[in-house]
């Protein structure tokens, strides 16, 4: 068990990615470099997306950021509800800056079941702080 965003945390997903292998992510979600910015109460997170899995640190081969609380981002990754995430945009508890298209193209991505399977051992191994 690792508490969400340290860096023990990065660690195990990092490493439950390489054992998953070939996630066959639908081409919305492998071409997808996001970074996000997670305001926290004891310090800001910096993050990305990409290659189906949250990495430490920024991608400099993002063109999108997302501004973030930690809940906001704990609620998307635990659920993963549309709804949920288009509702937190709406009311602006996450904010984008740079180029948006990427995060349409998420309207319609469904994730692949090798990255179901993933993100459920990420889940079972999280606790939150």
């Amino acid at each position: 068990m690792a508490v969400f965003l340290t860096d023990a945390w990065f660690e195990q997903v990092s490493q439950l990615g390489d054992e998953a292998g070939e996630l066959n992510l639908p081409p919305a979600l492998a071409n997808m470099v996001i970074n996000l910015k997670v305001s926290d109460a004891e310090q800001d997170i910096e993050a990305s997306f990409s290659d189906g899995l949250l990495h430490k640190g920024l991608n400099d081969d993002a063109t999108t950021t997302l501004l973030l609380d930690r809940d906001t981002l704990q609620s998307i990754i635990t659920n993963f509800d549309m709804n949920e995430i288009m509702g937190a945009f709406m009311s602006g508890k996450i904010r984008v800056e740079g180029d948006m298209s990427q995060l349409m193209a998420l309207q319609t991505a469904r994730p692949s079941t090798e990255q179901k399977e993933l993100f459920k051992k990420i889940k079972s191994m999280t606790t939150m702080a």
